[in-house]
């Protein structure tokens, strides 16, 4: 998912992913809701009224709320808090926008416990295709990996409840949980018909932005840089910061170094500055990403800052785990010819979205606009095409034929 930081906002989801609150509500919802309890839940309301700018009847959903409130058969299910969590909820998911969520306090903590890189959970990051819940990219080393999840798995059930219909939030909020305990997804492999059961135990969930080290061209002394970047969260750009001291240092004492291979496969993605600011390493200059502006406006983001490796040669690598803030880098390197693209098609997430805070701890995470590479292209739903298409070999996992691709063309000739 792509996020835009305000100075009064911390955040905004993925996916991809970003990512995550309750689903199915009420489709309408009200401000200024105060809860005050008796035998039965009541509810004083303080503020019946839209804004004077709106022309909308709320009598339909206060009928509603009343008839819930005195005929429903379970008293201990009316919970008003969560009643008007749910309204809310509709409403906002009335859009059909599976990235435009409105958060409670526990949804909105995860969320940006997730960006800060620690959480408790399976390690999955997730995304919606054609209404359905598609895992975008496993987090490498962590539980959902080892369990044999893919990026591109649909998740058809969690623990035997269907997923059809669910927002992010809602798959997210049955997913994750208590390290040790055990959740079983019931998931459709691509290109299968059959589903297949998967346990997976949960655990604490750590991320590390950027890992790198320096390979050996097979069968000659040429060597390359590795850098592999698995997502754009708080602590990225200072991670990457270092890393490129480290790369650049290694590479003024080895003079066997002949290129470097940016990894961006099953990266699902996070801030849009964070995007920007990594572009920025390897573009002397010019336009990285265009942001279209749902009132007609735009925004250009530009190189912001003098990079290392401006003139070091690079081939990026992505898949269709590869997500949003992911995707821009890849295809501002592609669109102004600084590097070719290997793998698969990229997953296709085009828009920004602005985290809001809320009081109560909720929060709110809503489309703002969407971006544009600096040829033009807005790539939602397709994806970014490869320079040079190279899948995997499923039969032999030993060996990374995108990698070897990447390698072999930093060091012909």
């Amino acid at each position: 998912m792509i996020i835009k930081l305000r100075t009064i906002r911390n955040l905004a989801v993925i996916l991809a992913l970003l990512v995550l609150a309750g689903g199915v509500g009420y489709n309408l919802g009200q401000r200024d809701v105060k809860v005050r309890w008796k035998n039965l839940p009541q509810v004083e309301i303080t503020n019946k009224l839209p804004p004077s700018n709106r022309d909308v009847d709320f009598s339909l959903f206060w009928d509603v709320w009343s008839r819930v409130e005195s005929s429903y058969v379970d008293k201990s299910k009316l919970q008003p808090q969560t009643m008007v969590y749910g309204a809310i909820s509709g409403m906002v998911s009335s859009l059909g926008d599976p990235y435009t969520v409105f958060l409670p306090p526990q949804e909105n903590k995860e969320s940006k416990e997730e960006l800060n890189g620690s959480f408790e959970g399976i390690g999955a990051q997730l995304g919606i295709k054609e209404n359905k819940i598609v895992v975008v990219a496993p987090v490498s080393g962590m539980p959902a990996e080892a369990a044999g999840i893919k990026a591109g798995d649909w998740i058809v059930k969690v623990d035997g409840k269907e997923t059809a219909n669910w927002t992010l939030p809602e798959a997210v909020n049955n997913i994750r949980g208590t390290k040790g305990t055990e959740v079983t997804l019931t998931i459709l492999h691509p290109g299968q018909t059959k589903t297949t059961d998967v346990k997976v135990v949960r655990n604490t969930i750590v991320i590390k932005s950027i890992e790198w080290q320096v390979k050996e061209a097979s069968g000659s002394a040429k060597e390359i840089v590795y850098l592999r970047l698995s997502r754009f969260g708080d602590t990225t750009n200072t991670e990457f910061d270092t890393a490129v001291t480290e790369i650049t240092e290694k590479m003024q004492s080895d003079s066997n170094i002949r290129g470097l291979v940016l990894d961006l496969r099953n990266n699902p993605g996070g801030y849009l500055n964070g995007a920007v600011y990594v572009a920025s390493e390897f573009l002397k200059d010019g336009e990285v990403v265009k942001q279209a502006n749902g009132d007609g406006t735009s925004q250009t983001f530009t190189v912001n800052r003098q990079g290392k490796l401006t003139q070091v040669p690079m081939v990026v690598l992505i898949n269709q785990g590869s997500a949003s803030a992911s995707e821009i880098v890849a295809g501002a390197l592609q669109a102004r010819g600084r590097a070719k693209l290997i793998g698969t098609q990229s997953f296709g997430k085009g828009s920004v979205q602005e985290a809001q805070d809320l009081p109560g701890g909720a929060g709110l995470h809503v489309t703002i606009s969407k971006w544009l590479l600096p040829d033009g292209r807005w790539i939602n739903g397709s994806g970014l095409t490869p320079d040079d298409k190279i899948e995997q070999d499923e039969n032999d996992p030993t060996r990374d034929l995108q990698l070897e691709k990447a390698i072999e063309i930093l060091t012909a000739g």
